[in-house]
């Protein structure tokens, strides 16, 4: 693995360019560029990292051999701190020859700056305010048991959904927020299963990403890699897709 440097935590992420580099959109959307106060990173030689101190996740942008070696210095030297950890796909292997490594996901980090082409059915998309709350709670646990966000959420800026006829809630999704730099990032986008195939999902995607990029400029999603439905539909969007990634725990020795 290459050499790797741990830094103050007063480092500067974006110090080396590596966020103008194809690949790190994570670094440029994910970190916040003002450096907060209690945010501890780490850079080396074609790596960068900072650390999630409430979750205990260190995120890490740039070569995988780069990265792991960040991540193993960190873990190594901070291990009631850094229990999970995020790099570019690879990172899980080599840091898996060192330190067990355990719930590998891998997924992408996808981007876009324009507002994507409207789609079928967009019309449907209606905003949904805190008395819908027990609503969609009831749709998403039923619909999509591990949504990643819920109602109620602080870091939510908005709720929208679609309706059937009858009034009934047949999609939804939310515009949330990335922890440090506070990008928006779609989630918890879910469809009725005896809904799909009517683009109600493409529909309800379109509107959170024009909602996303006339407020905010661009906006952000996280993909499962094994995902094919997903992806072709960001794709068709026009969400960038150049920053595989991976994710895992470090599981105890």
């Amino acid at each position: 693995m290459q050499a790797t440097t741990l830094v103050p935590r007063t480092a500067d992420l974006f110090n080396q360019g590596l966020e103008l580099k194809t690949g790190a959109a994570l670094l440029r959307f994910g970190a916040a560029r003002q450096h907060p106060a209690d945010r501890i990173s780490w850079t080396g030689q074609g790596a960068v990292a900072w650390l999630d101190g409430v979750r205990g996740h260190m995120w890490s942008v740039g070569e995988p051999d780069a990265a792991a070696g960040l991540v193993l210095r960190a873990a190594l030297g901070r291990p009631d701190e850094v229990r999970e950890f995020t790099g570019p796909r690879g990172t899980e292997a080599l840091t898996g020859r060192l330190l067990p490594v355990s719930d590998v996901v891998e997924w992408v980090f996808r981007w876009t700056l324009e507002e994507p082409p409207v789609q079928r059915a967009e019309e449907r998309v209606v905003v949904l305010d805190e008395s819908h709350h027990d609503e969609l709670l009831a749709f998403l646990n039923i619909h999509s048991p591990a949504h990643s966000t819920g109602p109620g959420s602080a870091d939510v800026s908005v709720w929208a959904g679609i309706r059937d006829p009858d009034g009934r809630l047949v999609a939804c999704g939310a515009m949330s927020s990335l922890r440090d730099s506070g990008a928006p990032l779609m989630a918890s986008v879910a469809t009725d299963a005896s809904q799909r195939g009517q683009g109600l999902g493409a529909a309800l995607t379109s509107w959170l990403t024009r909602y996303a990029v006339r407020r905010y400029g661009f906006c952000t999603l996280w993909q499962l890699a094994d995902n094919a439905p997903a992806e072709r539909l960001y794709t068709r969007l026009g969400f960038r897709n150049e920053d595989p990634c991976v994710s895992a725990r470090i599981a105890a020795a």
